[in-house]
């Protein structure tokens, strides 16, 4: 008997599962999206200058690779059109429920069956839930003293106010990181003057952007095997970049050098390359890609604010440096709530279990995908499976096939569901701590890498190969399958 699947989001994550089910021939699928419009983080982010941070053409799926990007890093607007022709091309239409958010999820043990309730009342049942909301789709707003009684001009950038007019304005950015230095370039080209103010710096390389000749379009689109080449030498590429964060020194230092030369090729002033040289390990942190950062903070209209915002008034920002700045508006480059993952949805599993108490020491799970004490529920971009060095649309296609495979077991041998066993759990969650604590990232203070406590939740503690290798396949002996015929 065919199984209902309940897919939440509609991003990269879950629109590749809903692609790949239909071509399984597993049609009997739903997926709920919160908004009015597909695209996840691409529609969240329409701020001037949202553009990838991976070459565009890894950033799409392999089974229908894009070869008419207009730049080598594609800009947000592209990245949205592409998803919306996935869904026309697939047929994904007649699956989608736009304007509906899911609110709480229970699992019903005695029947099997997920009990899903909408933001709006609505009582919603599935055989399989699967959240493919990913980690960066809720803003996060520092609690910062005097925010709510500031006066003028103040918005996200996940949050866009298109309306209010930049020119002539003077602007204080708080952040500066991958959002802030995409928007920063532009914004300081209207506005009479701009204050950075950064807590921390950021290592920084060049993106080498360029528009992308006819003839390479030609010859993406006539000669497949031209591009398939290119995405898979963009992928080794990026894949070589990883030893820099588990340690290899040559290399990291080798790193260290060239974003030191790009800082100081642009930078001449020994006051502000101190400000912007990190005090931590490359790779520590994301690494950011720009081609235009460090030339716009040369400008005269702007000043870095090193040590970040101390508090606002009614109409200035006062820095850690205790000078008062006034303002006409604020915009917050503070990056999203990434380490909460399905927050707000509630969770409820077997036994009244509830994922938020198995989760109050920081998200962990199975290969990012599923967690014991929650039957046939999985997750996409889940917890360590962010990448600090390769693109996260092949972590969401190995995923896509783990999911897929385990949904045609529970098909194929007529399963109530699967249940990770706990014990599996605790054990592949032990291997990834002990690999975790060797990283750059474990030698690194605060980051949107890690929750408050300082455990790493977000990321994935081998090479992409790895994960690939050890998903590729499911092993029903780490699942307590209960037959659905008693």
């Amino acid at each position: 008997m065919e199984r209902r699947i309940a897919i939440i989001g509609s991003g990269f994550s879950g629109l590749c599962l809903g692609i790949q089910l239909k071509q399984a021939g597993l049609d009997s699928f739903t997926i709920f999206e919160k908004s009015d419009r597909i695209g996840g983080t691409w529609r969240e982010n329409r701020y001037p200058g949202s553009c990838c941070d991976l070459p565009s053409m890894a950033y799409c799926f392999s089974f229908e690779q894009k070869t008419d990007w207009s730049r080598k890093w594609s800009p947000a607007p592209e990245i949205l059109a592409y998803l919306e022709h996935c869904v026309a091309k697939y047929g994904l239409g007649p699956h989608l429920r736009l304007n509906t958010e899911i609110a709480h999820a229970r699992f019903d043990g005695e029947a099997g069956v997920w009990l899903l309730r909408t933001g709006g009342g609505e009582e919603i049942t599935a055989d399989v839930l699967v959240s493919g909301v990913g980690q960066l789709h809720r803003p996060y707003t520092p609690e910062i003293p005097g925010l709510d009684r500031f006066a003028g001009e103040r918005f996200h950038s996940a949050r866009w106010n298109h309306d209010y007019d930049l020119e002539g304005k003077t602007v204080a950015v708080i952040g500066n990181a991958a959002s802030a230095i995409q928007f920063i370039p532009s914004v300081a080209k209207q506005v009479k003057q701009l204050y950075v103010l950064q807590r921390s710096a950021n290592w920084m390389l060049p993106r080498n952007d360029r528009a992308f000749m006819q003839t390479e379009k030609w010859l993406f689109r006539h000669v497949p095997f031209m591009a398939r080449l290119y995405r898979w030498r963009i992928w080794l590429r990026q894949e070589m970049m990883f030893p820099i964060f588990i340690g290899a020194r040559r290399m990291a230092r080798r790193a260290r050098e060239m974003a030191l030369a790009h800082m100081h090729a642009v930078i001449s002033d020994p006051d502000l390359r101190q400000d912007l040289t990190p005090d931590y390990p490359i790779g520590g942190k994301r690494i950011l890609i720009s081609d235009n950062y460090y030339q716009t903070l040369v400008r005269d209209n702007v000043e870095v604010v090193n040590g970040g915002i101390d508090h606002l008034t009614e109409d200035a920002v006062v820095g850690r440096d205790g000078q008062v700045r006034a303002v006409d508006a604020v915009i917050l480059g503070t990056g999203f709530r990434s380490t909460e993952f399905l927050v707000p949805m509630s969770v409820e599993g077997l036994n009244g279990r509830r994922l938020e108490q198995d989760w109050k020491d920081g998200a962990e799970a199975y290969f990012g995908l599923t967690v014991p004490g929650f039957p046939n529920f999985f997750m996409m971009y889940g917890p360590n499976t962010n990448l600090g060095h390769n693109s996260i649309i092949f972590m969401i296609e190995c995923q896509t096939q783990y999911i897929i495979s385990c949904v045609q077991q529970i098909v194929a041998r007529d399963l109530k569901y699967l249940d990770l066993r706990q014990e599996v759990m605790d054990a592949f969650n032990a291997k990834l701590r002990t690999e975790l604590a060797r990283t750059a990232w474990a030698e690194t203070g605060k980051s949107w890498y890690k929750n408050e406590a300082g455990k790493i939740t977000n990321n994935w503690s081998g090479s992409t190969l790895r994960y690939w290798w050890q998903t590729r396949k499911v092993d029903l002996e780490a699942y307590q399958q209960v037959s659905a015929s008693g």
